[in-house]
């Protein structure tokens, strides 16, 4: 499958690893506010039904009634129900809806939420509705229980997914770079899901696994916690799957064997028993806060190819990442220019 207007689909090795180290339980709910054609859904759901608990007759039924999902294109989420109907998760009404998940969260939080969301910058869908009038994704969404304005989608889709997260909930979220380090609102975001979360994991994502060639992505683990006066996250541990790592879609894809070790690093469900290696690094909240505007882009291992030309990637995924790169540079100057009172172009 391939990406478009926005979307990357996620290779299914890293949504396997993702349900696997999250570990939904069958009385838990599980959403996806930007789910495609529900490919964390439908491994969240081969997960929870080979749990224990899921052999007694009634949790098992129960279970198809503990997922739910969105998607702003309509074709794509036939194809989710479609996908999910053949797979046995079937009911009276889908458990996918065809809408602007950042509109609103509806009234409704979730214990588990597993999502890609699109990487995309600009507007990107005109849908027409049954009575004539047209839905379009809009450049930003003026919320009352988002804490801060952007035009930024990511950071948005990081709001909506930490506003829609039940207490104690669990969020495994895919997001490029850019969430990380952008200033201005990234960081009061990043800020706010330090103090108020549990940010304990960060997967840096080797390049070359998307369908869109130099796109730099991590996966943000993090718990929702009950207010309190002192910041949620102790510790922020990484895991670089990027450095030294090449990967491509055909010659060289990534599988579920590249992830076992970042899985056996996670120690799921006995995260205190964590420890240090070559690629997993502790990086305590005083740390972070101290960095500039509290960037979260960290790593630390050698790239090798700064002393090795032949370990370079292929000249397409160098120049992809240059425009990936460009694009950054030209949406943060452009930032600028509106908060001087310029215009957009």
């Amino acid at each position: 499958m391939k990406s478009g207007a926005g979307q990357y689909f996620t290779p299914r090795s890293v949504i396997e690893a993702m349900v696997e180290v999250v570990d939904p339980q069958p009385d838990q709910t599980v959403h996806d506010p930007a789910c495609g054609t529900a490919g964390f859904l439908l491994a969240a759901w081969e997960h929870m039904k080979e749990n224990p608990k899921a052999r007694d007759r009634a949790v098992y039924s129960a279970l198809k009634n503990k997922f739910s999902g969105v998607d702003i294109v309509p074709e794509v989420v036939r194809l989710a129900a479609m996908n999910l109907y053949l797979h046995g998760i079937i009911g009276v009404d889908s458990i996918v809806e065809a809408k602007d998940a950042l509109l609103g969260a509806g009234g409704k939080s979730y214990d588990i939420v597993l999502t890609n969301p699109p990487f995309g910058r600009k507007q990107s869908y005109r849908i027409v509705r049954d009575d004539g009038e047209i839905d379009s994704e809009r450049e930003d969404y003026d919320r009352q229980d988002f804490f801060v304005t952007t035009s930024n989608k990511q950071l948005n889709f990081l709001q909506h997914i930490m506003t829609v997260l039940a207490p104690e909930g669990e969020a495994a979220v895919v997001l490029p770079d850019n969430v990380l380090f952008e200033s201005g609102a990234g960081e009061t975001i990043r800020r706010r899901l330090l103090r108020n979360f549990d940010f304990h994991t960060l997967l840096r994502l080797p390049t070359g696994i998307f369908y869109k060639q130099g796109v730099k992505a991590n996966v943000l683990f993090f718990d929702k916690k009950p207010p309190s006066e002192t910041a949620a996250t102790k510790d922020l541990w990484i895991y670089d799957l990027r450095t030294n790592k090449r990967f491509t879609l055909k010659e060289r894809p990534m599988t579920k064997g590249d992830l076992l070790d970042f899985i056996e690093s996670y120690r799921s469900g006995r995260r205190r028993e964590r420890e240090e290696a070559e690629r997993f690094r502790r990086f305590p909240l005083e740390t972070l806060l101290a960095r500039d505007k509290v960037n979260l882009d960290i790593f630390w291992l050698k790239d090798d190819t700064l002393d090795d030309p032949d370990l370079l990637p292929p000249p397409d995924e160098v120049a992809a990442e240059i425009v990936e790169s460009l694009q950054t540079a030209i949406d943060r100057f452009r930032g600028v220019a509106a908060a001087l009172g310029g215009t957009q172009t």
